[in-house]
């Protein structure tokens, strides 16, 4: 198993540098083609008595089509040469954009993005939903914070709780952890769980370690919220990935009360495999 074909989903309308570090640097470790894709929707013009201006819309079009022109010449502009076949692909309509992007990646192994931007009413129109693209795509998502600059895999962290999210994510991330330098396998619990969790978490190391990667395991006690200490976790143990499966409870509980996935996909410390 391998990321042979990876897409990589471009903003319009800004820069993709740090986007564009880290897809350089998976298509080389990998030697993988890359896909690069950007769906916008124009945005929906209030005008006169609720009509919609076909102009003002024909206008939004074109400006979106324009950076997206930009964004396929960035995209090929960084990235010739350092993957073996690069192809382009984007949508400027009424499509909802996460599932354009969703249904791109059937013929790809990872899909590579940036984090979720909580942009104004007027943004709308470029921009896309990270969480409902991880939710759709059937295929692992990378997040890929605009501070990091390329891929450090000297050590991966992952984030486990016995859940199905947590089985996918794992195993998506299988040539991944087989290129770190070192993994820790975490999970959070209670004091009173601490002895099951040691357990469950030998199971994983053992299942890892027949493929071939060797990984610590670390059950912690917390009594704060996970994401705050598995952020600390990764943090002071030099992780330049996190993988973890995403929404193992109900995304109305996510957004509710915060939560793991809530915290990875609009601020996460470093690059973040998620899987659902």
């Amino acid at each position: 198993m391998t990321y042979s074909t990876m897409l990589l989903h471009l903003q319009v309308g800004v820069s993709n540098a740090a986007l564009l570090k880290a897809a350089a640097d998976f298509a080389e470790l990998f030697q993988a083609d890359v896909v690069g894709v950007s769906a916008c929707e124009p945005a929906s013009i209030p005008y006169g008595d609720g009509y919609t201006s076909g102009a003002l819309i024909q206008e939004c079009r074109d400006e979106l089509e324009k950076e997206t022109t930009d964004a396929e010449t960035e995209f090929r502009t960084v990235l010739e040469g350092r993957a073996p076949r690069l192809t382009w692909r984007s949508s400027v309509g009424f499509a909802w954009p996460a599932d354009y992007i969703a249904e791109q990646s059937r013929a790809a192994d990872l899909i590579i993005t940036a984090p979720e931007q909580a942009g104004s009413m007027l943004d709308g129109s470029r921009q896309v939903s990270i969480a409902d693209l991880v939710m759709a795509a059937g295929r692992p998502v990378l997040v890929v914070p605009a501070a990091i600059v390329g891929i450090n895999l000297d050590h991966v962290a992952v984030g486990w709780k016995d859940t199905r999210e947590s089985r996918r994510a794992i195993s998506d991330a299988l040539p991944l952890l087989k290129k770190a330098g070192h993994v820790t396998v975490v999970e959070l619990a209670a004091t009173a769980d601490l002895p099951s969790v040691r357990d469950r978490l030998a199971e994983v190391t053992r299942w890892l370690k027949r493929h071939g990667i060797t990984a610590e395991a670390l059950a912690e006690a917390t009594k704060e919220d996970d994401a705050t200490r598995l952020g600390d976790i990764v943090r002071d143990n030099g992780a330049g990935v996190l993988v973890a499966g995403a929404y193992g409870h109900s995304r109305v509980r996510e957004w509710a009360f915060g939560g793991v996935t809530r915290s990875l996909l609009h601020h996460p410390g470093c690059c973040a495999l998620l899987s659902h």
